[in-house]
């Protein structure tokens, strides 16, 4: 694929490979925390469980569209990834404040979300700065 090739899809080796990793990363993710929320209070499955596995699942839907779409409607749709990933960031601080999970969990959790937001951050930036590249006139 030629350089006007990539321009014109948003695709260059780095961010094709910083994309991959995310999916894996988000699918750890996901795979790690459904099994904990499990251990949640019965009283608030249908509460706050419900929705932390929710905005996680949501987050990792949207990342799957994200990536068969290009331009805009790609930068919208990781713009509301990141929306969902501050709200499995939230819940994860209150499991924690009342005692759902450890400390060592919350660390392992954050751990694990910080770098899902930082890979989620440079795809959003690579992106619109595809998007904002003159379509040559070469």
């Amino acid at each position: 694929m030629d350089s006007k090739a990539k321009a014109k899809t948003g695709t260059t080796t780095k961010n094709v490979g910083a994309e991959m990793t995310i999916f894996t990363r988000t699918y750890d993710f996901v795979s790690w925390l459904v099994p904990l929320t499990l251990n949640f209070p019965r009283s608030q499955r249908f509460v706050v469980t419900n929705r932390l596995q929710g905005a996680a699942l949501e987050f990792q839907e949207l990342l799957i569209e994200a990536n068969s779409q290009r331009g805009g409607t790609r930068a919208t749709k990781l713009r509301a990834a990141d929306a969902e990933l501050l709200k499995v960031r939230l819940y994860l601080r209150l499991c924690q404040r009342w005692q759902w999970i450890t400390s060592a969990q919350y660390r392992h959790a954050s751990g694990m979300v910080a770098e899902i937001g930082r890979l989620l951050g440079g795809w959003l930036k690579t992106s619109l700065n595809v998007m904002s590249e003159p379509q040559g006139s070469s």
